[in-house]
């Protein structure tokens, strides 16, 4: 990792669907959701050309969708929905959370070995122990409408105001019993990331 990321900790969470009140499911929805707790290297101050960390928290993507990948006991080609998210501390602003769109996009792809979708996201500046929705959605088509949804993060003992969570999340399958229409994965044809 670069000087400018400094990992205090990661904090990751599992779920396994087994039924939503409907028939047990032949194979179960999993999802998980991995942070890193890293220092904020602009905190408590305005600084103006902050995107050289940009480029530097590339290999924290990479290692965040690697650990996301092995809790979920796949391989990168088999995740089905992702998403992404951060959290600032209070002695940050929210456009250091935007300094994660760029790389978590690129390190999640190249973890994965590719995907055409748009990666959805979530910010805020928060004090330690925010809980965060982070949204997911199709890894290939954005509209797979059975594939929305989302898992909620949280680090107990951050972020510490001079502190960031940066946050990426992965699911195996879509809502457990999905049955209101839309797109299915079978019938993706453009694999633009749109339809």
């Amino acid at each position: 990792m670069s000087d400018l990321v400094k990992v205090r900790k990661y904090v990751a969470t599992v779920e396994e669907t087994l039924h939503d009140f409907g028939p047990v499911l032949a194979r179960p929805v999993t999802k998980a959701v991995v942070g890193g707790v890293i220092a904020n290297p602009y905190a408590r101050r305005h600084v103006v050309d902050i995107q050289p960390m940009m480029k530097a928290l590339e290999p924290l993507a990479v290692d965040l969708t690697e650990r996301v990948i092995k809790m979920l006991g796949a391989k990168g080609s088999e995740l089905e929905a992702y998403g992404k998210g951060a959290i600032v501390g209070l002695n940050g602003e929210l456009e250091h959370a935007a300094l994660w769109h760029q790389p978590s996009g690129f390190g999640i792809r190249h973890a994965m070995g590719g995907a055409k979708s748009i990666v959805p996201s979530t910010v805020k500046v928060a004090a330690a122990g925010a809980r965060i929705d982070i949204p997911l959605h199709h890894v290939t088509a954005a509209y797979v409408r059975s594939h929305f949804d989302a898992i909620e993060f949280c680090v107990p003992d951050g972020p510490r105001p001079d502190e960031i969570v940066f946050i990426v999340a992965a699911a195996i399958g879509g809502r457990p019993h999905a049955r209101v229409g839309g797109l299915a994965p079978d019938g993706i044809k453009l694999g633009d990331g749109q339809r």
